[in-house]
């Protein structure tokens, strides 16, 4: 059946009242020029900012009469989750939390709402849960030792019931976990649905960009570690934040990094350790990426300076090359790209005289990060040529720089800082494409070899 048409009404922007028709001065409060055109919308679902179901006509506006706002941000009393949102969450943005499910998302953001509750004492907190009970977010809080007395809580999978809890409170914080646990009645009562989660969705993101309020959602993750639900939903927010867990699932820390942010850099690493009382900020983030030994460095091991959004992380790159099982060699690597790793083996066959033909090669990165920087190439040819002659790097040695297909060590970004930092973490021996202070300079696949195992170093 077709909609009905909304009808046009005139609205007093002073007090309110109503009337068909256009009047110079408004007979309820007698103010000149108040009356504006605005329409009745029958099947609007819930009319949250008129009670008598009227929206102000939008009009289109020069360019010249809008005002920049400047960007007010809510701290979440996390400097890690605040690092990673760019310095704060943005009011009047709607932000997108992913994670598997047991990750740590309810943790953190019960966390996030303690936090708040603390700092703006006469702001409220909504938290709304579809999955768990009043008495079950109660009893996390307890574990955790947060003070959350004054935390508002809705237990609810109704759309309309959220929206109503929200126009009430009117929160400085909003919490939804999960989002697709959230349904409307204008679209059926199955939640989860396309329809469902972009309507809700957008519903919920309409309600905070018009009051100064933050809008955190929880997602889902599918197998493959994309956030569940229409892609359509990651355009509709301003910031997605993706929370993994690093290496293997049995292990304590936690990443946290935007895919999409509107208010600041995609390039930042948040870095978490699951304790007792829950997620705390890693200080040190360098000791969970470098394995700390009594005895020298195993063959296959090379250490390279990588950014990470402002900071500098020195991060260790193992290699393991063994005779190919079948006919064909394979590598298998998911921290760092298969095709940048066979493309570095390729180089280092043709340049250096090394075979990796018939051996299948197997990359890892300690602590489990993900490395994409170009500037990790010379490291992993470094790993890779002692993996392959079982021959290790000397103690204490970094290696960074771009690797050409001619086999050339080209430059890369920042080298100051990486080589700075490189320093300040006790490393002795920095091997760069340019000559900094305290580095030494290779131009080539070549002077690698020969700077880093000089006449050790032996063809296969």
């Amino acid at each position: 059946m077709a909609k009905k048409k909304g009808s046009i009404v005139y609205k007093c922007s002073k007090c309110g009242y109503t009337q068909p028709g256009w009047l110079g001065k408004c007979p309820e409060c007698g103010e000149w020029n108040t009356l504006q055109e605005c329409i009745v919308d029958p099947n609007a679902a819930s009319p949250r900012l008129n009670a008598d179901g009227t929206s102000v006509k939008v009009r289109p506006v020069p360019m010249s009469r809008i005002n920049i706002q400047s960007e007010e941000r809510l701290s979440t009393g996390n400097s890690e989750f605040d690092r990673v949102l760019g310095g704060g969450a943005t009011k009047r943005s709607a932000i997108l939390l992913g994670g598997e499910p047991g990750i740590g998302k309810s943790t953190l953001l019960i966390q996030t709402a303690a936090s708040v509750l603390k700092k703006t004492q006469k702001g409220r907190v909504l938290y709304v849960s579809g999955e768990e009970s009043a008495s079950q977010i109660k009893g996390r809080a307890v574990r955790l030792g947060l003070d959350v007395d004054s935390l508002e809580i809705l237990c609810t999978l109704r759309l309309e019931d959220i929206l109503d809890a929200l126009d009430s409170l009117n929160p400085v914080l909003v919490i939804i976990d999960s989002i697709q646990t959230v349904y409307s009645v204008q679209q059926g009562l199955i939640p989860g649905t396309i329809n469902q989660l972009k309507y809700c969705a957008n519903e919920l993101i309409a309600w905070v960009k018009e009051r100064d309020s933050v809008l955190f959602m929880t997602a889902h993750v599918t197998k493959d570690g994309n956030i569940a639900g229409p892609k359509s939903l990651e355009h509709m927010v301003d910031t997605v934040i993706s929370f993994e867990r690093a290496g293997d699932a049995s292990d304590e820390y936690r990443f946290l990094h935007a895919m999409k942010n509107r208010f600041g850099s995609i390039d930042e690493l948040g870095i978490f350790e699951m304790e007792s009382d829950g997620l705390k900020s890693v200080n040190d983030p360098s000791s969970l990426f470098i394995t700390r030994r009594e005895g020298e460095t195993p063959a296959g091991v090379a250490c390279v300076p990588v950014f990470e959004g402002s900071r500098v992380f020195v991060v260790e790159i193992q290699a393991l090359t063994v005779p190919a099982k079948a006919s064909m060699s394979r590598v298998y690597s998911d921290r760092i790209d298969s095709a940048r790793v066979s493309r570095v083996a390729a180089v280092l066959e043709k340049r250096a005289g090394i075979r990796f033909s018939d051996q299948d090669i197997y990359i890892n990165v300690a602590g489990g990060v993900r490395l994409t920087e170009s500037a990790i190439d010379a490291a992993l040819a470094a790993s890779l040529y002692s993996a392959r002659t079982d021959v290790p790097l000397p103690e204490n040695t970094v290696v960074v720089g771009e690797l050409s297909l001619a086999g050339e060590i080209r430059p890369v970004a920042k080298l100051r800082q990486r080589v700075k930092t490189s320093r300040d973490l006790g490393y002795t021996r920095i091997l760069a494409p340019a000559k900094e202070d305290g580095s030494v300079a290779v131009d080539s696949i070549k002077s690698l070899v020969q700077e880093l195992f000089g006449k050790s170093g032996k063809n296969h």
